[in-house]
């Protein structure tokens, strides 16, 4: 299967749950992915402020989603992300591939990658690349 450039859907209707984990209230920049990902034919499921770990992962089960992307500002990363990989590994749904976005410190980029992190996407980042990274991780997936 070939991964597709941005225009070229061949890969199936790639499914992605977009949430604001923890404490911080600024979703702009979730909402501007949110829609870059639609208008590129995925399908997108945007759950909202304020998700715990527990609620993004019961939604991303329930919506049975092929990409849980996070963005998080809040500083809370490391613990968030933690959590909804051990979430998903205890609910047999670790083939969700994991992306996130935000302030991420340099030295915490790999320890996230370590836990299963699929991508990790600086302030920033074009939308395209966050397209094509998704399309992507879901080739690398299915190979």
């Amino acid at each position: 299967m070939s991964v597709p450039n941005d225009r070229d859907v061949t890969l199936e209707r790639i499914r992605v749950l977009v949430a604001k984990p923890g404490l911080d209230g600024h979703d702009r920049g979730a909402k501007v992915v949110a829609r870059a990902l639609r208008d590129a034919g995925m399908e997108v499921v945007y759950t909202g402020l304020r998700q715990t770990p527990e609620m993004v992962v019961d939604a991303a089960i329930q919506e049975d989603v092929d990409v849980i992307g996070l963005s998080i500002h809040s500083g809370a990363h490391n613990f968030i992300l933690e959590r909804v990989m051990e979430l998903l590994r205890d609910r047999k749904a670790d083939d969700i591939i994991v992306v996130v976005g935000g302030i991420i410190p340099e030295n915490d980029m790999e320890l996230l990658r370590r836990a299963g992190v699929g991508a990790i996407f600086p302030p920033g980042t074009a939308t395209t690349e966050i397209i094509k990274i998704i399309r992507q991780r879901i080739a690398d997936r299915a190979a």
